[in-house]
């Protein structure tokens, strides 16, 4: 028993044990969209996520298109979706279910309304969701305000999510954008905001605790993931700071602090969005002429672009996660 000890641990020397640090995770979201016919190409690109050599996946918001009714049965079937994965999935919250169902062609609910009924349909329980689950720290109580935000880590690799939804994180800006082809009145945008203001402050606190506590464990990464594009893909120039037009000014004491955080760490971050619908990895921070290095943005696929993301992780190497697009064929 003894020699045969001795002789694993001379071949796990050999070969730096590599599998001991790394592994792979699944990222996709915005899909599927019933008004792009995603339903037909759907099993496909389930049938490749729960075939693939990931620990778990990431869905990164969006489970119905803009345009279409917020009812009760769409919430059903994203639950069925996701439980019905064969791996661990994490899902994060997007505007489309939540803070856009206000639209006429939405059904014109109370966003805040369908948040609450969001929490309590899709995050029953402290785990993720998927046939086979894992446990996640939540900051708020299963069903309840704030049970959407998750931290976990993986193979010392932390992981935070966050209620960062499209739509200017909920920010509404002015009484004409507050009705226009919209059923919510005045006092509901108010309310709106009010919301906004405490969860922006809930999200950051959520954030730097991740920051804090990937840095005590010495953490070689910290994966971020939200829904919402910041404002990274407005038009890059030199000349102008895109990210103070009003239309993405719900997420600056986010980016602000994420941007404090992430100078602070001494290891490599990966901040996931979707909302976009277009597969991107870049810079995007400080500015198009100063790079934060150690901060990669992912943006990843939606529909009608039915694809996923696998990044595979290895803590040992400079940078950390390698980034490998997973086309399906439909």
């Amino acid at each position: 028993m003894f020699l045969r000890k001795l002789a694993a641990l001379a071949l796990c020397t050999l070969m730096s044990c590599a599998s001991a640090q790394t592994f792979s995770f699944g990222l996709w979201g915005d899909m599927p969209y019933k008004k792009a016919g995603d339903e037909l190409k759907m099993p496909a690109l389930l049938a490749s996520i729960n075939s693939a050599d990931i620990a778990f996946s990431i869905y990164d918001g969006d489970f119905k298109d803009g345009s279409s009714a917020c009812g009760d049965p769409v919430y059903a079937e994203a639950l069925a979706m996701f439980s019905g994965m064969q791996k661990p999935l994490i899902y994060v919250p997007g505007d489309n279910e939540w803070t856009d169902c206000h639209r006429l062609n939405n059904g014109g609910y109370d966003p805040l309304e369908r948040l609450a009924y969001l929490r309590k349909t899709l995050f029953p329980t402290m785990n993720s969701l998927g046939k086979r689950s894992m446990p996640l720290s939540r900051q708020g109580a299963p069903g309840e305000k704030y049970a959407e935000n998750a931290r976990f880590e993986y193979k010392g690799i932390a992981f935070v999510t966050l209620n960062i939804p499209g739509s200017n994180n909920n920010v509404v800006l002015n009484d004409k954008e507050c009705t226009s082809w919209s059923a919510r009145t005045l006092a509901q945008c108010e309310a709106a905001n009010a919301e906004h203001v405490e969860r922006d402050a809930a999200n950051t606190v959520w954030l730097q605790e991740a920051f804090a506590g990937a840095q005590a464990r010495k953490a070689r990464g910290l994966v971020v993931v939200m829904q919402a594009d910041p404002g990274f893909d407005l038009p890059e120039t030199e000349a102008v700071d895109e990210s103070r037009a009003p239309g993405v000014s719900g997420y600056r004491n986010f980016i602000k602090a994420l941007v404090t955080e992430t100078e602070k760490f001494s290891g490599q971050v990966l901040l996931v969005h979707g909302d976009t619908h277009y597969f991107k990895v870049d810079k995007p921070l400080y500015s198009p002429a100063k790079l934060l290095p150690n901060l990669t943005r992912l943006q990843t696929f939606g529909s009608p672009s039915l694809h996923w993301v696998r990044v595979a992780v290895d803590a040992k190497s400079q940078h950390v996660f390698n980034i490998q697009p997973v086309i399906v064929k439909h």
